[in-house]
């Protein structure tokens, strides 16, 4: 019988060049930068999407304070801890159709009772309400609403073309999607939402 020989085994050499080690290891270190930046950037958009969203206004029901075709964003989370409050501009969903999405601006809060004479000035509990942000008439209808708790009575600022409290009740504040807060088109109409703070 023929006796086999034992050889000893022999490290093999790495059949990749140094340089070729050093493309590589520059390759991967680029394509983990990549896919770091692609997951920030994905991290970024789900943010501000959830924080966020984008309209443009179609109709003349906040003229002169926002037009037709003005884009602005939204703050979703504006309201998380803190009350809306009187002269916010704010967007919600249409509570005869939720589909559909108004631009308005709260003009009473919960509990208060809001009435409009026949001349079109606002009295919050019998107090004058001084509307600077109003340019022009003030038509509309007249009348006396009271505020129930968790909602807000919210008017356009063309009180003559609005649909707003007037016509279909307060707005219970489950329907609010968020407070106005950037316009950024056109570019000239760049800037921060008409909201108005009243003095106490």
């Amino acid at each position: 019988m023929e006796e086999l020989t034992e050889q000893p085994l022999t490290e093999a050499a790495d059949p990749v060049e140094p340089e070729q080690k050093q493309a590589l290891r520059q390759f991967k270190s680029i394509a983990l930068e990549v896919l770091e930046t692609a997951a920030l950037a994905v991290l970024i958009w789900l943010v501000l999407n959830t924080a966020t969203a984008r309209y443009v206004v179609e109709g003349v029901s906040m003229q002169p304070n926002l037009q037709t075709g003005q884009y602005f964003i939204v703050s979703r989370v504006a309201y998380w801890f803190n009350d809306p409050q009187r002269g916010d501009v704010i967007v919600f969903d249409y509570p005869n159709n939720p589909d559909d999405d108004y631009v308005k601006r709260i003009i009473g809060l919960p509990g208060e009772t809001v009435r409009i004479d026949v001349n079109g000035q606002v009295f919050i509990d019998e107090a004058p309400l001084n509307e600077e942000y109003i340019n022009g008439g003030r038509a509309g209808r007249a009348g006396s609403w009271t505020v129930p708790p968790g909602s807000y009575f919210v008017m356009g600022d063309n009180r003559g073309s609005s649909s707003d409290s007037r016509s279909w009740g307060a707005l219970e504040e489950s329907y609010i999607i968020g407070k106005a807060w950037l316009s950024y088109w056109p570019v000239d109409m760049w800037g921060t939402a008409p909201h108005h703070t009243f003095s106490d």
